[in-house]
């Protein structure tokens, strides 16, 4: 038995798990700026106690958060949760896995971060460092993604974070009760790996190396793209990583995918090579949405895509970035429509 998911203070899991995934324009937005795109998130961390103005009284979310600052920062939401403070060393910024790292090890899973980045590791997957602590920030909510009108504000997991993204993470933190960290103590427990080989290790090795990359729509590269009409910004969509894992790395099976969305890409297969969840391995493709196993693929009907770990765990492009998630919770199991394989030794 695991425990239930907490209501995390992002959006709800339906939500998360339905972000826009096709290569159909995006709706126009008003354009958001670096410094304001969550004044009420920069806000909620002033009224909580965890960031302050700085002097000239303006937040000024635009600009990098400085060692200091976190610092500063970490203590409080120490304070308010009545737990030890991670006082990390002062630097003049913090890269945003950096932070993230900080902020897991002052929630205090920095156990369950090394036990996940053990296991990817011991199943050959070569995890770059960062990826228990993305694994588990990611899990808690702790990121966001930006609408497709402002992917041009995202930033990459080496960057250095911004008071306005480290103010919205630290606001998520600081409304935190406790249950939060025992789901994903909970949850993790249970992220087993076996040991990879051949064309699924190799699959796999390359998805996991852009753990903390930003969803970003039609995003198929690391960098901005002018391809699909201009990818303004690295990162992944749902069948963009995929479509990168496969396709643009041209690994043996990868000649097979034809279609760009996560729709095309479920209805290439006959009805008889799907795959039901129990018999899924790692870097089988799963589709998630309205869609019933026995029903033709729509874009109405396929809505998202992600890369099997295990029958338990995948890796995705969604609303946390590219992450990890588990499988066996209701919720996801009952949005999963197929799997497919794809061919080569």
């Amino acid at each position: 038995m695991h425990a239930a998911m907490p209501r995390l203070p992002l959006s709800s899991a339906a939500a998360v798990l339905l972000a826009a995934c096709g290569l159909a324009a995006p709706a126009a937005a008003p354009a958001a700026t670096l410094a304001g795109w969550d004044a009420p998130q920069q806000r909620r961390a002033v009224q909580q106690g965890v960031m302050a103005p700085l002097e000239d009284g303006g937040f000024h979310g635009d600009r990098p958060l400085s060692g200091a600052q976190l610092r500063a920062a970490l203590g409080r939401l120490a304070a308010r949760q009545a737990a030890p403070a991670v006082t990390p060393p002062v630097a003049p910024t913090v890269s945003v896995m950096g932070f993230d790292a900080l902020l897991v090890a002052q929630l205090g899973l920095s156990d369950v971060a090394r036990a996940v980045q053990a296991q990817a590791a011991h199943a050959g997957l070569t995890p770059p460092a960062r990826f228990g602590t993305e694994v588990v920030a990611r899990l808690l909510g702790l990121r966001t993604d930006h609408p497709a009108s402002d992917d041009a504000l995202e930033l990459y997991p080496t960057q250095a974070i911004t008071r306005a993204e480290a103010a919205w993470s630290l606001a998520q933190a600081g409304a935190f009760d406790g249950s939060q960290q025992a789901y994903a103590r909970a949850t993790l427990a249970r992220f087993v790996l076996p040991r990879y080989a051949g064309r699924r290790r190799a699959a796999l090795r390359i998805a996991v190396a852009r753990i903390g990359m930003p969803y970003v729509w039609g995003g198929e590269t690391d960098r901005a793209s002018a391809a699909y009409g201009g990818q303004v910004h690295g990162g992944y969509d749902c069948s963009g990583l995929a479509w990168r894992v496969f396709k643009l790395s041209g690994l043996p099976g990868g000649g097979s995918l034809r279609g760009r969305t996560a729709a095309q890409q479920a209805g290439e297969i006959p009805r008889s090579a799907r795959l039901r969840l129990s018999g899924v391995r790692g870097g089988d493709l799963l589709f998630f949405g309205p869609g019933r196993f026995w029903q033709r693929a729509t874009e109405r009907r396929i809505v998202h895509e992600g890369i099997a770990l295990t029958p338990d765990w995948m890796i995705h492009a969604s609303a946390q970035g590219v992450y990890v998630s588990p499988l066996f919770e209701p919720w996801r199991r009952a949005e999963f429509s197929w799997g497919r394989r794809l061919p080569g030794p």
